[in-house]
């Protein structure tokens, strides 16, 4: 054990065989465990020289590469806290519950360029053979009840709306265009569908006239009544005079009213 020596190439102590006849004492044990050590740092000082020499480049190389990774890593972080993290006033951020994608729920329909004689029992006719009719309404005048050739209608199932949108838009009726579009729920006015079921009825302008003509007037109004007329004969006499036309104009019967009379009481 005394005569082994370190070899001047490597700087290590040379390996020991083990004990064959007689075992080792403790004092050699001892040595032999002080002699692996040595070894494992001489190995381990060869090593870090070797990288130190051989591997500069290879060591910037990878410094890069974890550099940009970070970067990378970093970036995503934060894309994905953004959209899945809601900051909060004194606090840490808590996780948004994922939202799922909007279902088209529409099923009110605008139809417009309605023609004449389509109407509210032939466009239910025509419309149920698509699915079932839930409401029906074309806009009309409230004076003479005449259509505004546009009105809305609502189906029962939201498929069945998107499948007439689709079929009758742009479809020829009686030489007009339909435009038919879906509106959105949100969209859809709250008094839409106030009255939807009332039937305008038309206003007989005759009537009215007939009622304006015959009305009892006051001799006031009968006396202004009188003027009007008197003054547009004499502008049709004088058109007549210039046209140099010898014609008499009959007088106005009932133009001059006897003024009422007076009647006096004597007194007893």
């Amino acid at each position: 054990m005394g005569g082994q020596k370190k070899s001047k190439a490597t700087g290590l102590w040379p390996t020991v065989k083990p004990f064959v006849n007689g075992g080792a004492s403790e004092r050699e044990l001892v040595v032999l465990k002080m002699r692996k050590r040595k070894e494992k740092a001489g190995y381990n000082l060869l090593f870090s020289c070797f990288a130190s020499e051989m591997g500069i480049k290879a060591k910037k190389a990878m410094k890069k590469n974890l550099k940009k990774a970070s970067s990378q890593l970093v970036a995503s972080a934060r894309k994905t806290e953004a959209a899945d993290f809601l900051p909060l006033e004194g606090g840490p951020g808590r996780k948004l519950p994922e939202q799922k994608p909007i279902e088209d729920k529409a099923t009110v329909l605008y139809i417009g360029r309605i023609p004449h004689g389509f109407y509210e029992k032939e466009m239910e006719g025509f419309f149920t053979q698509f699915g079932k009719v839930k409401r029906l309404r074309i806009a009309r005048n409230k004076k003479t009840g005449k259509s505004k050739h546009f009105g809305f209608i609502e189906f029962m199932s939201p498929e069945v709306a998107k499948i007439v949108a689709d079929c009758m838009h742009n479809q020829l009726l009686f030489e007009h265009l339909l435009q038919v579009h879906l509106i959105p729920p949100e969209h859809v006015h709250p008094k839409l569908w106030r009255g939807f079921n009332y039937r305008y009825k038309p206003v007989d302008s005759v009537q009215i006239e007939c009622k304006r003509q015959n009305k009892e007037r006051t001799l006031k109004e009968h006396k202004k009544l009188v003027e009007k007329i008197i003054k547009r004969d004499l502008k049709r006499q004088k058109k007549i005079e210039t046209a140099g036309v010898e014609y008499e104009c009959p007088e106005i019967v009932g133009s001059i009213q006897p003024a009422p009379k007076k009647i006096k009481f004597d007194d007893e």
